[in-house]
């Protein structure tokens, strides 16, 4: 809203609007989870297993099963598929913000709505990618070592690197980062001019 119709922003976004894009969303994550884990707990499982994962990831838990596990993937699969494609329509959303910023006349309003809008992109992508991967590849692969550095990708290294993608907007933070990589491997020319 505040890229593609920026003098109608305020009247659209009201309090109302903004408290039902808070409510929205977190109603959708809490209704997602239920089906996936209600087939958990029909689980039997196994006493002698163990994951091996820094925490208690959900495709995880299936694989300590002593049962069948057919009905946990194509719950798992299907809600994966169906909480995955809208936030992926929202990203193709994406086209139309690239585009209004294309219109924009002035170089410097167009570097700094360019920056804005490619370092959100890439962060939403980092997640989004990562966690498909690790929700989609579950039950398809029996290896827990690509499942397991998905999983720190996206609960650990991207939440890191949040701050450090955004910041990079910074003068400040670029010309320590230069610093910081020129004393690192001295550079004949400036990194980031």
């Amino acid at each position: 809203m505040a890229i593609c119709q920026p003098l109608n922003y305020m009247s659209i976004m009201s309090p109302q609007l903004c408290l039902l894009m808070i409510l929205g969303p977190w109603m959708i994550s809490v209704l997602g989870s239920l089906p996936e884990t209600m087939t958990i707990l029909r689980l039997f499982l196994c006493t002698n297993r163990e994951i091996p994962h820094f925490f208690c990831d959900l495709p995880e838990v299936p694989k300590l099963a002593c049962s069948d596990t057919l009905i946990n993937n194509v719950v798992v699969y299907s809600v994966t598929i169906i909480l995955g494609v809208f936030p992926l329509t929202g990203i193709l959303l994406y086209y139309q913000i690239f585009s209004s910023i294309l219109r924009i006349s002035s170089a410097e309003g167009k570097y700094k709505a360019l920056s804005t809008f490619g370092s959100h992109l890439l962060v939403v992508s980092l997640f989004y990618g990562t966690g498909l991967g690790v929700y989609l590849s579950s039950a398809a692969s029996p290896s827990s070592t690509m499942s397991l550095m998905a999983s720190v990708m996206y609960t650990v290294v991207n939440p890191m690197l949040n701050p450090f993608i955004y910041s990079l907007r910074n003068r400040d933070i670029k010309v320590a980062l230069e610093r910081v990589l020129s004393e690192a491997v001295p550079l004949s020319e400036s990194f980031f001019a």
